[in-house]
């Protein structure tokens, strides 16, 4: 079964949703993917890993690194599974490029070459945001390309974490984390 529960953020309202063994959504009202996984049925009530994950996202608001995390069984691919692997490695305040998640994960699967837009199909496809960190990702050229929640949103997650964002812009087109 899967439970769910509103959560009021700074940036916004949250959608929160999880099953019996963790959370499996996390999206901001309006966004692109907003609640893409979601079972038709499902229950609006509180469960231990829901409390546990407003309780990290409570501390994360407040600028400051939760030292736990809740469980997590995001939903997806092998290939989506194993790039959100690399995303929750990505440690606090920093970022990485698409094109270095496609060589660590090429190299992680023992061939030459992995596509970094591929890479950001899946990222822009991650449906427990903040949490498993696609915000942190950025373009090579320094572009912030994309936020299925928007680039303001991004650019504001990045900003929390006291990332040093001087050396990124936004494009004049936005593009989606789905759209490198």
């Amino acid at each position: 079964m899967t439970f769910i529960q509103p959560y009021d953020s700074p940036l916004g309202d949250i959608l929160l949703a999880a099953d019996e063994t963790g959370l499996t959504g996390l999206w901001f009202e309006g966004e692109k993917y907003f609640a893409n996984n979601l079972p038709q049925k499902h229950i609006r009530q509180e469960t231990p890993i829901l409390s546990e994950t407003k309780r990290w996202l409570d501390i994360y608001f407040t600028g400051k690194e939760p030292d736990f995390m809740p469980p997590l069984h995001p939903i997806g691919s092998s290939f989506r599974q194993a790039v959100w692997s690399i995303l929750l490695q990505i440690p606090y305040g920093q970022t990485v490029t698409y094109g270095e998640i496609a060589q660590q994960l090429a190299r992680q699967q023992g061939i030459a070459r992995m596509s970094a837009q591929a890479v950001g199909g899946a990222v822009g496809h991650n449906e427990i945001s903040i949490l498993i960190p696609c915000h942190r990702v950025v373009g090579t050229n320094g572009s912030l390309t994309g936020y299925a929640g928007g680039i303001h949103k991004k650019i504001r997650l990045l900003e929390l974490e006291h990332t040093d964002t001087s050396r990124f812009f936004v494009p004049k087109r936005e593009r989606r984390c789905d759209g490198i």
